[in-house]
């Protein structure tokens, strides 16, 4: 029986081969799927089924799958698009969505992609891996895991002439390794700060210390974009070409470096933009007070470059004079970068407050002198300054410990690796993220907001409100005896009882007036200076706040949905806006250990972890490292046998 089965399907098969077509009877050849002759009952029961998933569709009528054109696909696609996003930030409330605004993960512009791959494809990639390997990777020492780092120093080499041969050679290693991680951070620190100006402010100079390959440059230009530079969709182009810069001045005594940043720009459509590099700050380069206004003074990863703080202390002082109104500096997350930008926050600061106690002292002594000759003094000039961004104070940095500094403040930025970084550094790993700190300083007063909790409520906190008013409707109904005195009192009350203290008067403010009122408040809010700790029932958030100290906020889920879920979507580097149930405790850190070791500081460095037990940390690289020079020690001490 069985091989009389295979025969038949091979028969069948050859039959296929030899008639493509199916073979159909007569009756059913031109039907797709012939009738099956089912038993009455059967079908009896199957039209029952039918007719019980029609059931609740009667009378509707029922439609077909209609063939839908792939323009009208996309239109719909659009129309939709919002919707999800826009429900997602409707959860949050308005005040903790302005403080959490990041650019998320950078990707470099083809603009920018297509200078270096063109500036990569002239050299030798053997030696530019070699160049990199030897300037930027770090192999580490026992107990390290080896990485990449972004800084770079001329004071490696031992002469002149040595760091003047790999000029050159350096620039492009310097250009395909660290100037897109450079590029990231400028271009999220210029963001943020661009969002805590008001909407009007609009950067037209720069002038950049240690411009170095251009990454101050290329992203000031992505991050300055002028209102016109939109297309007809309503998409930004980041192009150099639709910046709002008119004057860019690049400072910088690193040859090498500047001949790549030059190279760079070869070829590339700068609109209006008035483009100059320079080895030292000039006189005739200080700008005046009315030009100042929309000058931006920058050095990014620079300072702790320089030898001495005496240096450091004049290049901050020539951008303080230049006339610019915004200082922005910015270097890398280690403990001599934040010391170098700490202690540059507090030398600007006290600049400003010496430049307003000396008008004030001036007015005092002369009381002769008229007041219309102050004022064209004061005209077109700004005294004092402040912090834009990130400290919510003025006052000294609670983390500062010169020479004993362990706890740095410092922000992360992710970038997506282009081909060529991935290939200079034979590395298979999409992204990267850089650690840096910065400051914003500017001139004139701190601005004092003119209301307070606004914008607290958002869909998660509407829905508990509306939840609780409704329970409270339920409850006023039990208590009436007749329904007319229900009805009195339920037409007095045209809104229902969500206008509480709780909710206030964002509804009355237009979008645009909500969003100056945030911004205003937001230099008063604490700033999240360490990763959350998020538990089940809690949120931990050690944060710097406007008293000038770092302090552990709670918020319990007691608090509030509203108030639970904004800390719980907190991040770090995010302004937070409700104030804690509880009281704060105070974090800090001695300024002198009482105990061997030097100025170590001895508590407060489980500011912002976890308790944990004190664990030596095993290092994979140490471990692998040791097991094959055991292996090697094996194999030597292996005796030989001679025959």
């Amino acid at each position: 029986m069985f091989l009389a089965r295979r025969g038949g399907l091979r028969s069948l098969r050859r039959a296929h081969c030899i008639f493509p077509t199916p073979i159909l009877s007569r009756a059913f050849a031109g039907q797709t799927n012939p009738p099956l002759n089912l038993d009455p009952t059967l079908q009896a029961a199957l039209q029952e089924g039918d007719m019980s998933l029609l059931k609740g569709n009667m009378g509707k009528h029922v439609k077909e799958l209609e063939v839908v054109s792939v323009e009208e696909q996309f239109a719909s696609e659009e129309d939709n698009e919002d919707e999800p996003y826009a429900y997602g930030l409707e959860r949050k409330s308005p005040a903790a969505h302005y403080g959490s605004r990041q650019i998320g993960a950078v990707i470099l512009p083809n603009q920018l992609q297509n200078a270096i791959n063109g500036l990569i494809s002239h050299s030798d990639k053997i030696q530019l891996h070699s160049d990199a390997k030897r300037l930027f990777f770090d192999e580490g020492g026992p107990g390290s895991e080896s990485e990449w780092e972004a800084r770079y120093s001329t004071s490696d080499y031992r002469s002149r002439k040595q760091a003047y041969r790999h000029a050159e050679r350096d620039g492009t290693a310097f250009a395909s390794v660290v100037l897109p991680a450079h590029y990231s951070a400028i271009l999220s620190v210029l963001d943020h700060f661009k969002r805590r100006l008001e909407p009007s402010y609009r950067v037209e100079r720069v002038i950049d210390w240690g411009a170095g390959t251009g990454s101050g440059l290329w992203a000031a230009l992505h991050a300055f974009q002028s209102p016109e530079s939109k297309t007809p969709a309503g998409v930004e182009t980041k192009i150099a070409a639709n910046s709002s810069l008119v004057s860019y001045v690049g400072i910088d005594k690193r040859e090498g470096l500047v001949t790549i940043g030059k190279r760079l720009l070869e070829g590339i459509d700068l609109g209006s933009l008035a483009l100059s590099w320079q080895k030292t700050f000039k006189e005739d380069d200080r700008i005046s007070g009315s030009d100042g206004h929309n000058t931006i003074a920058m050095s990014a990863f620079t300072l702790s470059t320089l030898p001495t703080s005496q240096h450091r202390k004049s290049l901050v002082k020539e951008m303080w004079e230049s006339g610019a109104h915004v200082m922005v500096l910015i270097d890398h997350n280690t403990p001599a970068g934040f010391e170098a930008i700490a202690q540059s926050r507090e030398y600007l600061l006290n600049l400003g407050r010496k430049e307003s106690k000396d008008v004030e002292t001036k007015k005092s002594e002369d009381v002769e002198a008229k007041e219309s000759e102050y004022a064209e003094v004061e005209k077109g000039s700004i005294r004092g300054s402040h912090v834009v961004a990130p400290c919510p104070h003025d006052g000294a940095c609670p983390l500062l410990h010169p020479g004993s500094t362990r706890l740095v403040c410092g922000f992360s930025q992710r970038i997506q690796r282009p081909s060529f970084v991935r290939k200079t550094k034979h590395s298979g790993v999409g992204h990267e993220d850089i650690e840096y700190s910065y400051v914003v300083i500017r001139r004139g007063s701190r601005p004092i907001s003119t209301t307070e909790n606004v914008g607290r409520v958002g869909e998660v906190g509407r829905r508990v409100l509306e939840k609780e008013a409704f329970s409270q409707g339920l409850i006023k109904e039990l208590k009436l005896h007749s329904e007319r005195v229900a009805s009195a009192e339920y037409a007095t009350e045209d809104t229902p009882v969500v206008a509480t203290d709780k909710l206030v008067t964002e509804t009355e403010l237009s979008p645009v007036e909500l969003e100056e009122a945030l911004r205003l408040e937001s230099y008063s809010w604490p700033r999240l200076v360490f990763t959350p700790m998020k538990k089940s029932g809690h949120i931990i958030l050690d944060s710097c706040t406007p008293e000038g100290k770092i302090m552990r906020l709670t918020i319990p889920k007691s608090q509030g949905k509203q108030e639970f879920y904004d800390a719980r979507k907190a991040a770090w580097g995010d302004l937070f806006p409700h104030s804690p149930k509880n009281t704060p405790l105070e974090r800090y850190q001695p300024t002198r250990a009482k105990r061997k070791g030097g100025m170590t500081p001895m508590s407060g460095s489980d500011i912002g972890k976890r308790k944990q037990d004190k664990k030596d940390v095993v290092s994979y690289d140490a471990l692998s490292k040791e097991l094959k020079e055991g292996r090697k020690r094996s194999h030597r001490d292996r005796p030989y046998h001679f025959s």
